[in-house]
């Protein structure tokens, strides 16, 4: 019993694991490594958990696998599986003059894209599993999106609660190819964990923007807010000195945690690698992999 005593202390007396802890959650290592910002990232498979607007861009189907350790505890590891399958795809518009392709003719999946997400968080004391769906249809410049997820707690000795959360999303370009705004809500059915002292999910908001400052450099900005929470401000920035190699670093206010990272693509396979600093708690780690390949057209 003092172990779970313990273990409880720390999943929900500390800010950062408080921060995500039966909340939006945190998923993929490019997120990780920019600062945990998610809601205006694009090309992502892991887009599906964290705004599902954003699946509306994705052109392939993928498949993506994560792994997370959290302040080097065994007790506080995370598996997750996210994937993302197109819907149709549009046919070939001829380019419109002095209109951005972007704009003009999406190259978007013609019915949008639904995606399916899976993540284990936890050990043998505490854990969650969550599993959602998702969906994400592009219109132009326009983004709109829409998760369920079914979450399940289990505490050893006091048994297990399964509650389902809804969330909406959206991103738009401001300036095509430029600035991004995203935006996100979860939980916005407020699900209820449990009648004692009426204990629900943290319903969140995240808004971000992201700015393509030049063909290389990616900047964000983020800022979350639980209401029962301080908003937490968060920074990130993506620089590719080549192609197939991104690197990043980021901060969060409300964790006071230091990020960094790098992704590697090959071929088919993105490799995303982060790692986050906190000053109390130490250090975690997070890798994800993703793989998209070719779908037949009309």
């Amino acid at each position: 019993m003092v172990k779970i005593y313990f273990w409880l202390a720390i999943l929900l007396g500390s800010k950062c694991v408080c921060a995500q802890g039966n909340g939006p959650g945190l998923w993929g290592a490019r997120s990780a490594g920019l600062g945990q910002i998610g809601s205006v990232l694009e090309d992502d498979v892991w887009a599906g958990a964290n705004n599902a607007a954003a699946l509306g861009s994705l052109q392939q189907p993928t498949v993506g696998f994560g792994a997370e350790n959290r302040y080097l505890l065994p007790t506080l590891n995370t598996v997750s599986v996210a994937a993302a399958v197109p819907l149709g795809y549009r046919a070939s518009v001829a380019p419109v003059p002095n209109v951005p392709a972007a704009v003009a003719a999406p190259d978007a999946p013609r019915y949008g894209v639904v995606g399916l997400t899976a993540h284990r968080f936890g050990g043998r004391l505490y854990s969650e599993q969550r599993l959602g769906l998702g969906y994400g249809y592009r219109l132009g410049t326009v983004r709109v999106g829409a998760r369920v997820e079914v979450l399940q707690t289990s505490l050893e000795g006091l048994g297990s609660r399964r509650v389902v959360a809804a969330s909406l999303g959206g991103q738009a370009d401001i300036i095509p190819r430029k600035l991004t705004f995203g935006a996100t809500l979860y939980n916005l059915n407020q699900a209820r964990l449990a009648r004692y002292q009426d204990e629900r999910l943290p319903t969140v908001l995240r808004a971000g923007l992201a700015w393509r400052a030049a063909e290389k450099v990616l900047l964000l900005a983020e800022t979350e807010k639980d209401v029962e929470q301080a908003a937490d401000f968060k920074a990130g920035l993506e620089y590719q000195p080549i192609s197939v190699l991104a690197l990043r670093i980021g901060l969060s206010s409300l964790t006071s945690q230091l990020t960094g990272g790098a992704g590697f693509r090959a071929g088919q396979f993105q490799l995303d690698y982060a790692a986050a600093w906190h000053e109390a708690l130490g250090l975690s780690q997070q890798l994800s992999v993703a793989w998209h390949w070719e779908a037949k057209q009309p």
